[in-house]
């Protein structure tokens, strides 16, 4: 179904938070397929070629930085034909742990940042007449994620966001996709924010999420994986509205939707050692 684009026609591709883990697997995977790739990392110098990877300076959270590097990738490149939205950030710690500070800055990135690069690149996809905008969720937008609130939040926000902005934009050429991954060993758990304000009451059950986190990254997919899916849900003639990636996404995704809702519910707090 799927079937890669090759750089004799001139496909451009743009992937946020392409410095390491998933975005750099993204990238990496996407440049083997044939794609002009450009990367972004908050502490990229313009230009700097990362094994093939144009490497662009852009923070999702500001509107003129997006501003700034979109036009780069424009006046490098002429088109953008693949937006790859990747860059994220995640709290792990109970939801009346974290200050709406701390929150709004996890939706700042996670959220706020996809909506700011979509609306850059939108207007140049129009022109052009065609243009694919794919977004790294997770399976926790489809499932509840205890110890991971808002995390999961601004995932299920990106659900919404996604397939409502893909019935919007295909009169002009343009789709969106979700990707839907699971645990993925990329580093992203050592670099998740803890709460700001933990109350003792919550220590037990932020130790159990903890270790939850910690026994699935043991069998966990490589970022390969989600690199070898953007490639697919990118190249598909008829792309879904999501992908799942990898194994352990694929089965959560199947139990949610056809497992009865107590059943569901009983597993998940006994993998989570919840009372």
């Amino acid at each position: 179904m799927a079937t890669t684009i090759g750089r004799a026609h001139g496909k451009v591709a743009l992937v946020t938070g392409a410095s390491s883990g998933i975005g750099e697997a993204t990238a990496r995977a996407l440049l083997n397929a044939g794609y002009r790739v450009f990367g972004t990392s908050r502490k990229a110098t313009d230009g700097a070629i990362l094994d093939g990877i144009e490497m662009v300076r852009c923070d999702v959270t500001s509107d003129a930085s997006v501003a700034s590097a979109t036009q780069w990738v424009m006046t490098q490149s002429g088109r953008i034909d693949l937006l790859v939205n990747n860059a994220g950030m995640g709290i792990q710690g109970a939801a009346e742990e974290s200050s709406i500070a701390v929150v709004h800055a996890l939706y700042d990135t996670n959220v706020y940042g996809v909506v700011r690069m979509t609306n850059a690149v939108l207007p140049v996809m129009r022109k052009q007449g065609s243009g694919r905008i794919i977004n790294l969720g997770s399976i926790l937008g489809l499932i509840p994620s205890p110890f991971g609130a808002h995390y999961a939040a601004t995932k299920h926000a990106l659900e919404g966001y996604s397939e409502s902005l893909d019935h919007e934009v295909r009169v002009f050429g343009i789709r969106v996709v979700l990707i839907e991954p699971a645990m993925i060993k990329s580093g992203f758990e050592q670099s998740m924010a803890a709460p700001d304000r933990p109350l003792s009451v919550y220590e037990n059950g932020r130790a159990n999420a903890a270790q939850w986190v910690s026994d699935g990254m043991k069998v966990a997919d490589v970022p390969a994986t989600v690199g070898k899916t953007v490639v697919q849900a990118a190249g598909a003639a008829r792309p879904h509205a999501r992908y799942t990636s990898g194994k352990t996404a694929g089965r959560l995704a199947l139990l949610r939707r056809f497992a009865p809702a107590s059943v569901f519910e009983k597993g998940l707090r006994k993998d989570m050692r919840l009372p």
